[in-house]
């Protein structure tokens, strides 16, 4: 009865140009700001403690004609099976029918509008001469935010690597990062020669492995944590006036990247207030009294949308708390579908 679209991960890689993402990501968030796109409960389930959860993160993008929801599961003895621990699915619905658009893999949709956030942060709330860059944690999701973010500030000259755990890990992330950033990002330009140069000249930075976070905090303009910490590894007193924060990790209850006593100082972001209070970075600080939900200056689409109640001068130090919502997903997801279905791309099957 329905004709639906199953599109794979190696297929979304060859659809998602970042570029697009930021800017449907952006969109996601102003349409949220104007009451053209909802969030729903999100839900969590254990099926076992520290061996096996799921949660669900949906809503409806009315200005966009979508709803839908991402599932994501975490099986830990999956390793032991061969087969990967973390697997996510997207499904895309239409709001004038409620039939089914699309199903599709998850993993590099989050990822890319991942990135697109923290790099949203830093364009709307850092200070444009910014040239420093702290990447916080090498893994899979360092890829993705060093690039959007580079894409969208120019003016950065050098990218600070630190990894809390393993240094060789961000010495191997080095290595490799300038020819992912031309296999994964700048490829998707190719037959555009003006943004091909554009961003390979963005991508033309010294990057550099750091053992001391506290020196390379007092150096960056920009500081992004993408780790699963549960402690802070950045403390209030490293910090010089004008930094901006975009912080990505934190997006489960616990989860903590940065000294509570740094949102106590900062102008406060978030992309969804009540899902920061609950389960983002500004968590452990709005449950110790520092930080009042009316601390939280406004959500990022207010600030995309109206250009008001942003950075007021080069010395204040500004938080973007990115929890991570569906709309991201189901609007990247969305676009994947439309490209899909243009370059004949997919699988399509009757439901």
């Amino acid at each position: 009865m329905f004709n639906v679209l199953a599109i794979s991960q190696s297929d979304t890689e060859k659809l998602l140009d970042m570029e697009t993402i930021i800017e449907k990501v952006e969109l996601a968030y102003q349409l949220k700001y104007k009451e053209e796109a909802s969030l729903w409960p999100m839900i969590f389930h254990e099926f076992e403690p520290g061996v096996a959860d799921m949660d669900i993160k949906s809503g409806h993008l009315l200005g966009a004609g979508i709803f839908g929801l991402k599932l994501v599961s975490w099986f830990g003895p999956n390793a032991q099976k061969n087969l990967p621990q973390l697997v996510g699915t997207v499904m895309v619905y239409d709001a004038s029918t409620g039939a089914p658009k699309a199903i599709l893999s998850a993993e590099h949709i989050t990822s890319m509008r991942t990135g697109a956030a923290g790099a949203i942060g830093a364009k709307y709330l850092a200070r444009k001469d910014s040239k420093t860059l702290l990447m916080v944690g090498t893994g899979h999701q360092a890829l993705y935010q060093i690039a959007a973010t580079l894409m969208v500030m120019p003016k950065l000259e050098k990218v600070y690597l630190y990894n809390p755990r393993n240094i060789a890990n961000a010495e191997n992330f080095m290595s490799s990062i300038a020819q992912k950033l031309e296999d994964h990002f700048l490829v998707h330009y190719k037959d555009d020669a003006a943004k091909y140069e554009a961003y390979k000249e963005a991508f033309n930075v010294a990057f550099e492995v750091v053992t001391d976070i506290q020196q390379a905090t007092k150096d960056s303009d920009i500081i992004i944590t993408a780790t699963p910490s549960h402690e802070p590894m950045i403390m209030t007193e490293w910090v010089k006036p004008g930094t901006h924060f975009s912080c990505v990790g934190a997006d489960m209850g616990g989860k903590q990247e940065i000294d509570a006593a740094i949102l106590a100082n900062a102008r406060i972001y978030t992309d969804d207030i009540t899902q920061s209070i609950n389960v983002g970075e500004v968590e452990t600080a709005y449950k110790s009294g520092l930080v009042k939900e009316s601390d939280i200056i406004a959500e990022i689409g207010e600030i995309i949308e109206t250009g008001n109640k942003g950075r007021i001068n080069d010395t204040d130090i500004t938080v973007f708390d990115s929890t991570g919502i569906a709309l991201q997903d189901l609007i990247a997801a969305d676009y994947a579908i439309e490209q899909a279905k243009i370059r004949k791309m997919g699988t399509e099957f009757d439901l």
